[in-house]
C-alpha cells in the first residue's frame, strides 16, 4: 500500500472527457477505500488563479498552482484527480517532478478525441467559433496542445464509453501496485464487473 497518495492528471482537449471520467473514476476509487479529492480546472481558475489570462505564461502558472496543490493532498495520503488541459509537456514534466520528488506517484492520462467528435459534442459552438476565428487562444485550434510523447494511459474517448475510460485508469493504477483494491461481489466499481459496452 502507497502510504503517499497518487496525483493523476487526466489532460486532453475541452470537451474530449476528462472531468467525465474524473467523476467515474472518483467513485472507483473511494470504493476502493481511497481518500480522493478531484481539482477541477474551472473551479480552480475561480478560485486560485482568478485574473490569470490565457498567455503560455498564464497558462502555466495555473497549472503549476494546481500541481503544487496536488503535491500537499498527495503528501498526506489523498488520491488526487486532475482534469485539466495542461497543454505544454514541458510543465506537465515540471508538475511530474514537483510531485515524484515529494515521494508521491505521478500517472499521466491522455485523454484523446478528434477534432470531429469535438466539434459535434460542443454544445456552446466554441469550436466552430474558434475555427472561424471568433474566438482567440482556443487551445486545440489557434492555440497548441501538446500531446503527451508517452502517457501512463491512454484512454480514446471518440471509441469508448466513460465507464470503459474509468476502467483502463483504475486497472493501470492497481497494475501499479498503487492501491489494492476491494473489490467483490458487492463492489459495483470492481474492475471485473464493469459491464460491456452496448
Amino acid at each position: 500500500m502507497n502510504k503517499q497518495g497518487t496525483v493523476i492528471w487526466l489532460t486532453g482537449l475541452s470537451g474530449a472527457g476528462k472531468t467525465t471520467i474524473a467523476r467515474a473514476l472518483s467513485q472507483r476509487l473511494e470504493a476502493a477505500g481511497l481518500l480522493v479529492e478531484t481539482l477541477d480546472g474551472d473551479e480552480v481558475r475561480e478560485n486560485l488563479s482568478r485574473g490569470l489570462g490565457f498567455s503560455k505564461p498564464d497558462r502555466d502558472t495555473n497549472v503549476n498552482r494546481i500541481g503544487y496543490v496536488a503535491k500537499l493532498l498527495a503528501r498526506h495520503g489523498v488520491t488526487v484527480i486532475v482534469p485539466v488541459i495542461a497543454p505544454y509537456r514541458d510543465t506537465r514534466s515540471d508538475v511530474r517532478r514537483l510531485v515524484e520528488n515529494d515521494g508521491s506517484e505521478f500517472v499521466e492520462v491522455f485523454v484523446r478525441c478528434d477534432l470531429q467528435t469535438l466539434i459535434e459534442r460542443d454544445v456552446k459552438g466554441l469550436y466552430k467559433k474558434a475555427l472561424a476565428g471568433e474566438v482567440k487562444n482556443f487551445t486545440g485550434v489557434s492555440d497548441p496542445y501538446e500531446e503527451p510523447l508517452a502517457p501512463d494511459v491512454l484512454v480514446d474517448t471518440f471509441a469508448e464509453t466513460v465507464e470503459q475510460s474509468a476502467a483502463k485508469i483504475f486497472a493501470k493504477l492497481e497494475a501499479l501496485g498503487l492501491f489494492t483494491p476491494t473489490a467483490s461481489p458487492r463492489n459495483p466499481f470492481a474492475v471485473s464487473e464493469v459491464a460491456p459496452a452496448r
